[in-house]
């Protein structure tokens, strides 16, 4: 484990806003969007909304102004329809009064565009989002669900002028299933986090990069929805911590280990759900980032934040081939790319370290400020908006 650190940080949610404020904030400026989502959260509001509108109103000259709004809200639709030049619903499912905010929008002539980041709007995916979940599928209520989650997505679509998502593979779906025509705006750091990441590379580096002797893999999940997909690398890291009596393994969120860890219990670390500025300093203390994920196609759209996120505190990842890993890591160069037979021996290369690991993390911090950081973004995200 690395040994050096920032200190923890103070955190609170800073998409908490008053609805007053929040409308305040598209008092001026030349182009005007209002982000809708059901609710906030740290994942998808996040990177889909609180992450876009703050790349917009940090451009000079306050001629892009973006803010956004909550279900709780929708009774002052008239004055955010009013205020706004174009409407992007955040992965919101079918539903009246929604739909009355999106009808506002389109009478007054202004755009409205959904964004989504998952295969979550088609029917006929349902079964591989139920698998991938490890869901009872001998529970009808469970297809009832995700059949209505999905459908209820599909029909917001629907209705809109427009798609955004994170990547090519997810926007093919996209263009398939609704005709739209679709942006790709991807996942990236805000401010906040890029910040603390910078810290965190600057103590690393002048430490140099100094370990503790417990060189630990790191498994980072927001919700326990990754189970299956952290299984897939479990047996490896069994039989690693078996060849490596020093090897430990931290495990960060609602993940928890399974059998073939039972005799390394003493070795694994667990560490409670993390806000996502702090998750940065449990990241950077890690050897290895475990980026498992089970093959498929609700898989292959997912976007590679766990890689960048790793990146750029020079940790690097060992993930699986998904089409959005392979798009990310050319493998050896800024990270490990591992097959089910595979995860050992990749795992194991990176622990060896030495030039070449170095040579990785530091690849992967510069393709990750390059592609991924907040002040790349701007481009994208008004091209997909249509402010050309």
């Amino acid at each position: 484990m690395y040994v050096a650190t920032v200190p923890a940080l103070p955190y609170a949610d800073p998409w908490q806003v008053p609805l007053q404020g929040r409308l305040q904030m598209l008092a001026n400026g030349e182009h005007r969007v209002a982000y809708y989502a059901e609710e906030p959260n740290t994942s998808t509001f996040r990177y889909r909304v609180y992450n876009m509108a703050q790349v917009l109103n940090s451009q000079p000259g306050k001629r892009y102004a973006a803010s956004w709004f909550f279900r709780p809200d929708l009774g002052s639709e008239r004055e955010i329809a009013a205020r706004a030049d174009v409407l992007v619903v955040c992965r919101a499912g079918y539903e009246h009064r929604l739909v009355h905010l999106m009808d506002l929008f389109a009478r007054l002539g202004k755009p409205v565009l959904f964004d989504v980041d998952d295969l979550v709007f088609d029917t006929r995916y349902v079964h591989l989002l139920i698998s991938a979940l490890g869901l009872n599928k001998d529970d009808p209520r469970v297809w009832d669900g995700w059949f209505g989650l999905a459908a209820r997505m599909g029909a917001t679509l629907t209705r809109c002028d427009g798609a955004i998502t994170t990547n090519e593979v997810l926007a093919g779906h996209l263009r398939e299933h609704s005709g739209r025509p679709v942006a790709v705006v991807p996942n990236f750091m805000n401010r906040e986090q890029l910040d603390v990441s910078n810290r965190l590379w600057a103590a690393k580096e002048a430490s140099g990069f100094a370990v503790d002797g417990h060189p630990t893999l790191g498994y980072f999940s927001g919700t326990p929805s990754h189970q299956l997909d952290y299984t897939i690398a479990e047996p490896a890291i069994a039989r690693l911590m078996e060849r490596h009596p020093a090897l430990r393994l931290m495990l960060v969120g609602f993940i928890a280990p399974g059998p073939a860890l039972g005799r390394f219990s003493d070795r694994v670390l667990r560490l409670p759900f993390t806000d996502w500025v702090n998750l940065q300093r449990a990241i950077a203390a890690v050897e290895v980032n475990l980026m498992p994920l089970q093959a498929s196609a609700f898989a292959d759209c997912k976007s590679p934040l766990k890689y960048f996120e790793a990146a750029a505190v020079g940790t690097v990842s060992v993930a699986s081939p998904t089409a959005n890993h392979v798009a990310s890591i050319t493998d050896g160069h800024n990270g490990r790319l591992a097959r089910s037979p595979e995860w050992e021996r990749q795992i194991e290369s990176v622990l060896e370290g030495g030039p070449a690991g170095a040579a990785m993390a530091t690849n992967a911090r510069a393709d990750a400020l390059s592609r991924h950081s907040w002040a790349q973004q701007f481009p994208a995200l008004r091209q997909a908006l249509g402010w050309n």
